[in-house]
């Protein structure tokens, strides 16, 4: 049974109007049955249109077709044509990334790993809200670059990640399937290689009721008419096609002018592409003539059009004609100054539509984008506001809705019902109807006013791909309706009734915190739900050099007010923690308390996870807190488990007091720090004075790309080496010289050399040491082939080529099947000092906790000292 959710609701106020101060109470229990798929819409509400998007979104009732964009990452997606297909041709459109980017690296601050591609997700929804199709993810984790489609897919799991692309078709029924990438080498990238290789097996399964039965409790096989590759560039490709590529490119004028939108679809299209700010791919807009090529790959010919053969009208939906009719009409008697006056028709073309076939996917969505269009032309504004961002299970919010018409066409009011949870999740629970029957008179305001309580059995808004650990290539993610969606559905939902014209229409919203900043105006954040308690260590990795014990601090927030109980950690075998406990009361909500342990390896320390542990009399709870905030996406909140890293290691450091560069972001200054380093962030008013009291200077990853002043820093830098400094300038990236102007990197050393895309993806290919006896293999720690056991994701990336003689490589590696690369690490003398240029991912590895990276790093840091 699901849990109740009390509800007390005030009379609506009306502004300016009349305001009433009866109280109405309601208590009820209820239960949720059903959840439709999420609309995805502008985040926090819905974005009034104007009336030239009006009129577009009223000529595509009259398109009845579908489109499915497959690739592997975000960004790796053509917004041109994503733009061009839902907004020129007006087919339903969606793009398909198998993964969420979280191998890649992080233009704007720390996040690595899943955190980075909680952003990325974030960000290729901003991208689609502007170029318009809905966007989804397999359970695919990007687990950094890979160079053939074999390796991608055997990490990912290749059956499950093409049930997933397989789920996708056949949610959607597209009529062309098209991927970004062919299936080979030719896609520079084995995840691109492979969502095309995945995308042609689906295409293949997807309408075969054999393959994957247990998907069809939800959905049915779905056969696309055909397939196609967008090709990158004719010329190019001409030079590469293979036997079975001998047919003609099909070729399609993508960069068309849009006089309802005001744009063209190359400055639709770049102002998508912007949104991945993570990865600085900002682009300027294109405002001439684009083609566009596809090249099919299976399923019927196509002559001239991707969608030959396919019929884009009503006639696909059995006794349509009448439908189709007033489509037509509504198109034509449309009034730009006056979009409610198409409310009458639209009702009537609503009701007519329910009169088909319902189970038949357009009737259902063409329903949906009619009732959609109702509020669009009557300017019908529907938000529920908590006066909280978080609440915890079992607490009390203050929720204020907010509706509003802008038209002068009667509209009720007829009632408002609060949802906690969804179908899709197992939890869902909703209030019986508040009836009201409340006319809303144009431009008058009506705020309720409601007290809700959160279900005891409300789970824990973790990001559904996160709630459980990834298992190598793959999230774990056992409910299939949760699939493919780019984000949990809401934990609270506000489902309006609204009668127009006689008809009544119910329109969900998902409850979301609002706040004004003075800078930006109104700021959206999405309502989330959290534990009583939460726990996070101040480190990420502790690391022992010798038995001497170190502090371990636990920061407690508050979930709640008046949170009370014990926390105590656990260590693997071999650790002593003291004390055994500590208590803890907090008495604000999200208030915190800081509580101090002390821990000491023995002799038989094993490495392993620190983990704290709260007890309430509520439960226990083993969750940390992590907000990732940025302005070019809504907040987002995790709830990761609450541990750190025990490294017993033996390390010895000689260098002490290290300057620091910041770079693109990473988490190697906190690693030198438990090193027993000094570490100290110079900036460039720092570099213009006496740096000779830092042992070492570090220039954090793609340092040089990031920060244009460094380079004018340049010869400081080099003077400090030449007077006994030493210098590790960390990993840089070439200019692309293709996603944007990009400046000339500096001589990045006392003498020359280039950065090339050499990397090894293999986290443990051989490291073949070239001169054993060289100093950073030795001094202060011996380095063996031990010492690059457990690394992660990769062993190097950017690497150096073409380099002075003066240089000496320090290692050779290579990934399966390919030449040995020495330009991992490059070591020279210059004057009295020391050099280094490293695309060893050192920014991966001591965070992680690998002991052999702290080591060899300290090697380096400690070179001449």
């Amino acid at each position: 049974m699901a849990s109740a959710i009390f509800v007390e609701l005030l009379t609506p106020k009306i502004r300016p109007a009349v305001r009433r101060t009866t109280r109405l109470f309601v208590a009820v229990f209820a239960f949720f049955a059903t959840f439709s798929t999420i609309a995805q819409v502008p985040y926090g509400s819905v974005r009034q249109k104007p009336p030239g998007e009006i009129l577009s979104d009223l000529k595509k009732l009259n398109v009845l077709g579908s489109v499915l964009y497959v690739a592997a990452h975000p960004d790796d997606e053509n917004t041109l044509l994503l733009a061009y297909m839902a907004k020129d041709r007006l087919v339903r459109t969606a793009y398909l990334s198998l993964t969420r980017g979280d191998g890649g690296q992080n233009l704007i601050g720390a996040e690595q790993g899943e955190n980075i591609g909680v952003i990325r997700t974030q960000e290729l929804l901003a991208a689609r809200r502007v170029d318009g199709p809905d966007q989804y993810f397999s359970r695919a984790y990007d687990f950094g670059f890979s160079k053939s489609t074999n390796e991608a897919v055997r990490t990912w799991g290749q059956d499950k990640v093409l049930a997933d692309v397989v789920w996708m078709i056949r949610q959607r029924q597209p009529d062309v399937i098209i991927t970004r990438f062919p299936p080979d080498p030719r896609a520079g990238h084995g995840h691109h290689s492979a969502s095309g290789f995945l995308a042609e097996e689906a295409f293949k399964q997807a309408g075969d009721p054999t393959k994957f039965p247990e998907q069809l409790a939800y959905v049915k096989p779905w056969q696309a008419k055909r397939i196609m590759w967008n090709v990158f560039i004719p010329n190019a490709f001409q030079s590469t096609k293979r036997p079975d590529e001998a047919g003609n490119l099909i070729g399609i004028e993508t960069g068309l002018y849009n006089p309802l939108l005001g744009r063209s679809y190359g400055e639709i299209a770049a102002e998508s592409r912007s949104q991945h700010k993570s990865q600085g791919f900002g682009v300027p807009a294109s405002r001439s003539a684009r083609m566009d090529y596809l090249l099919l790959k299976g399923g019927d010919p196509a002559e001239k059009d991707p969608f030959d053969g396919v019929d884009l009208t009503w006639k696909r939906v059995p006794n349509s004609g009448p439908v189709q009719t007033m489509v037509n009409q509504v198109i034509s008697s449309y009034q730009p100054a006056q979009p409610a006056a198409s409310v009458p028709a639209l009702v009537k073309l609503y009701q007519a539509i329910g009169k088909l076939d319902t189970t038949n996917l357009y009737v259902r969505s063409k329903r949906q984008d009619v009732q959609n269009l109702i509020q669009q032309c009557l300017g019908l504004w529907l938000e529920t506001n908590p006066t909280t961002y978080v609440a915890t299970p079992g607490e009390t919010v203050t929720l204020n809705t907010n509706v509003i018409s802008r038209a002068d066409v009667p509209v009720t009011l007829v009632n408002v019902r609060y949802a906690a949870g969804s179908a899709m999740q197992g939890n869902a629970a909703i209030v019986k109807d508040s009836t009201l029957n409340l006319v809303l008179k144009p431009n008058d305001q009506a705020i309720l006013s409601t007290r809700l309580v959160i279900p005891k059995a409300m789970p824990i808004s973790q990001p559904y791909w996160l709630v459980k650990p990834i298992d190598k290539g793959l999230f774990q993610v056992d409910n299939q309706q949760l699939i493919g969606l780019p984000e949990n559905p809401p934990a609270l939902t506000t489902q309006f009734t609204v009668d127009i014209a006689g008809q009544r229409f119910v329109y969900t919203r998902p409850v979301v915190y609002k706040s004004a900043d003075p800078v930006d105006g109104e700021v959206y954040r999405p309502f989330i739900i959290q534990p009583d308690v939460m726990a996070n260590l101040t480190e990420r990795v502790f690391t022992f050099a010798d038995n001497s014990p170190k502090t371990a601090e636990v920061v407690l927030i508050a979930g709640r007010a008046n949170v009370s109980g014990t926390l105590k950690l656990t260590a693997p075998a071999g650790w002593r923690i003291e004390p055994a406990s500590l208590p803890f009361d907090i008495k604000t909500k999200g208030d915190e308390q800081r509580l101090s342990f002390q821990l000491t390896p023995l002799t038989n320390a094993q490495n392993g996870q620190l983990q704290a542990q709260t007890t309430t009399g509520d439960g226990t709870f083993s969750s940390g807190l992590r907000v990732i905030a940025y302005k070019h996406i809504p907040t987002q909140t995790l709830f990761p488990p609450a541990e750190a890293k025990l490294v017993k290691l033996n390390v010895t450091v000689t260098a002490k007091n290290i300057g620091y560069i910041v770079g693109a972001g990473d988490e190697v200054p906190a690693a030198l720090q438990q090193m027993g380093c000094r570490v100290t962030v110079l900036g460039a008013a720092d570099l213009g004075r006496d740096l000779s009291a830092y042992d070492a200077i570090i220039t954090g990853v793609r340092a040089y790309n990031t920060d244009d002043w460094l380079t004018r820093y340049q010869p400081r830098l080099m003077e400090y080496v030449k007077n006994g400094g030493t210098m590790i300038v960390q990993y840089v990236t070439p200019p692309s010289g293709f996603l944007r102007s990009e400046p000339a990197l500096p001589q990045l050393g006392p003498y020359p050399f280039s950065i090339s895309r050499e990397r090894v993806t293999e986290e443990d290919a051989k490291m073949t040491f070239i001169d054993p006896n060289h100093p950073l293999l030795n001094k202060p720690n011996k380095i063996t082939e031990a010492d690059f056991n457990g690394w992660i994701q990769e062993r190097g990336i950017y690497f150096a080529q073409d380099w002075d003689k003066a240089y000496q490589p320090i290692f050779s590696a290579h990934d399966t099947g390919e030449a040995a690369k020495e330009g991992s690490l490059l070591y020279a003398t210059y004057g009295k000092g020391h050099f280094m240029y490293t695309g060893l991912v050192f920014f991966r590895e001591l965070p992680a906790g690998v002991p052999g990276a702290y080591r060899l790093f300290a090697n380096m840091i400690s070179a001449g000292k």
